[in-house]
């Protein structure tokens, strides 16, 4: 059965520019049994309520501004999946969570980025399901058990953020090597709680994680963390890293 994968996405630029994460994605999915379709809940589709892509052929979208044009040419052209979304929408309705869907959300980097430095051929279904970043942490946690059962049809179950994201105080020409403490205290402290399981801890990372409004002025990237987490199982780190000082890099799975 395929785990439940958190993956810190980073910057656009990771599609042409992959340093240490790209390889290790590619290695990770070349580990893994072919999924027979991925659902993605990125960081990049916040909503107010649940929402679920249900377009045929979702188009690529460029969902930034600023970056070189080469970037403005990726395309990932992986057809979409009316059909598990449709089986998704029953299964979180069975969990008491009500959820529409969307025929025309396209996709955004948060799910094209990751994807296609693991299945290049873009030649799997991808679903998207959106994030209702309002209601917090619990509700994806809720979200991810609710969708777990189809890991066991071969569905590969993506949460995308990244487990340190305060743009303003990055240092754009930091190295690998470069790692500001308050945003490695906060990983470590994160990967803790992961590995102990305190699930009670983890929801309440704001009041409890050290420097936790510092890395995260808002929760969106980090709460695919917990759908992937309810989603999954034992926890794993596939990756670890940091880039531009404090923007982490870490690939985790749910087995």
């Amino acid at each position: 059965m395929l785990p439940a994968l958190f993956i810190s996405h980073g910057s656009p630029m990771l599609a042409l520019e992959p340093g240490a994460s790209g390889p290790a994605l590619t290695r990770l999915a070349s580990e893994l049994p072919r999924p027979t379709a991925i659902l993605v809940v990125s960081a990049h589709w916040e909503s107010d309520e649940l929402l679920l892509g249900s377009a045929p052929q979702p188009r690529t979208w460029h969902d930034f501004g600023g970056f070189p044009a080469p970037l403005y040419a990726v395309q990932y052209p992986a057809p979409g999946s009316p059909e598990l979304a449709r089986q998704a929408q029953q299964l979180l309705a069975d969990a008491s969570l009500a959820a529409r869907l969307d025929e025309q959300r396209p996709r955004d980097h948060g799910a094209w980025v990751p994807l296609s430095l693991m299945y290049p051929q873009a030649d799997i279904p991808v679903v998207q399901l959106s994030l209702p970043s309002h209601f917090g942490t619990e509700l994806q946690t809720r979200v991810g058990r609710a969708l777990s059962s189809l890991r066991e049809q071969g569905v590969l179950l993506i949460g995308s953020g990244s487990i340190t994201h305060n743009l303003g105080e990055l240092d754009w020409r930091a190295g690998p090597q470069s790692i500001t403490p308050w945003a490695q205290e906060f990983r470590d402290w994160m990967v803790k709680k992961l590995q102990a399981n305190d699930e009670i801890a983890l929801h309440d990372y704001r009041r409890l994680a050290p420097h936790a409004a510092r890395n995260h002025p808002s929760d969106e990237h980090l709460l695919p963390l917990y759908f992937a987490r309810g989603a999954g199982g034992t926890f794993k780190i596939e990756h670890s890293g940091f880039t531009y000082g404090a923007l982490g890099m870490d690939i985790y799975s749910f087995a």
